[in-house]
């Protein structure tokens, strides 16, 4: 279960960028490639935040992002259904690009003062 590894990152970018104030929420962006399941994201946060006093009773709230391919010889946008088997919707062929679908990105997050009161959004720095 590589998620809860992944939570343990998102943790630590998460009280880096805080500075001391309280974590309300997380906002990340999924691809559907990267084979992350979202629900077992969103368990392994709950652990991962239950003694941590920034992030304790914070959410993360995943945004899954579509495969989507461009074929190289048709030129055609087509968006991976199901078990990702990259080819070309329109004509079959295996020559194409990825164009979204390999996101794995802390959009934003939401924090409060250090007594909990929200101040607001900060992203974090990149």
């Amino acid at each position: 279960m590589h998620e809860l590894s992944l939570c343990r990152s998102i943790a630590a970018i998460a009280e880096r960028s805080s500075a001391g104030r309280a974590v309300l929420s997380i906002q990340l962006d999924v691809g559907q490639l990267r084979q992350v399941v979202p629900e077992t994201l969103v368990y392994c946060w709950g652990i991962v935040c239950e003694n941590s006093p920034s992030l304790s009773g914070s959410r993360l709230e995943v945004t899954s992002i579509p495969a989507i391919v461009t074929c190289r010889e048709c030129s055609t946008d087509s968006t991976i259904e199901g078990v990702p088997i990259l080819v070309c919707a329109s004509c079959g062929s295996g020559s194409v690009v990825v164009r979204s679908g390999e996101e794995f990105l802390v959009r934003s997050m939401e924090v409060g003062e250090k007594e909990g009161k929200t101040d607001g959004s900060l992203s974090p720095p990149r």
